[in-house]
């Protein structure tokens, strides 16, 4: 089974706040990563960006962007997500079912113009997950599907 890692965790405190990173983060059933705006159940409550995906976004449209530009909760690598709806993910101790991909929408053009067009092929926006089980994570935490 392939094996990836855990590079990056953040979250906002509102719809068009800024980005906050962490080495570590609470995960939990109710709220999806602990202080992020989104975190309600629901399909959505955590997404998943693969650096690999993102890399090659940026590099075929020589764009520059820092990963919390995709505005994404949580950057693995090692671990490819494009049609993987329905898939587990195991980042450490949680569980997430992969719900769908992640639609680039118009705020990636507000972060860097062409960053919008550039996610939508091949799932390079990343996915949308839903907490199965709960628990702490950290950058640095192994990641593969379950």
């Amino acid at each position: 089974m392939a094996a990836g890692k855990l590079l990056g965790i953040a979250w906002k405190t509102a719809s068009h706040g800024s980005m906050i990173r962490a080495e570590n983060a609470s995960i939990r059933l109710e709220t999806g990563l602990e202080d992020d705006h989104r975190g309600k159940p629901g399909n959505r409550q955590i997404t998943v960006l693969a650096k690999e995906a993102f890399e090659k976004a940026c590099i075929t449209n020589k764009l520059v962007p820092d990963w919390t530009m995709r505005r994404a909760n949580l950057l693995i690598e090692g671990i490819q997500l494009e049609q993987s709806t329905g898939k587990m993910l195991r980042i450490g101790d949680v569980l997430l079912e992969i719900t769908g991909e992640t639609k680039p929408c118009y705020r990636m053009d507000e972060q860097q113009n062409g960053l919008q067009e550039a996610l939508k092929p091949e799932w390079r926006g990343g996915v949308t997950c839903r907490v199965l089980e709960a628990g702490e994570i950290a950058v640095g935490d192994a990641v593969c599907f379950a």
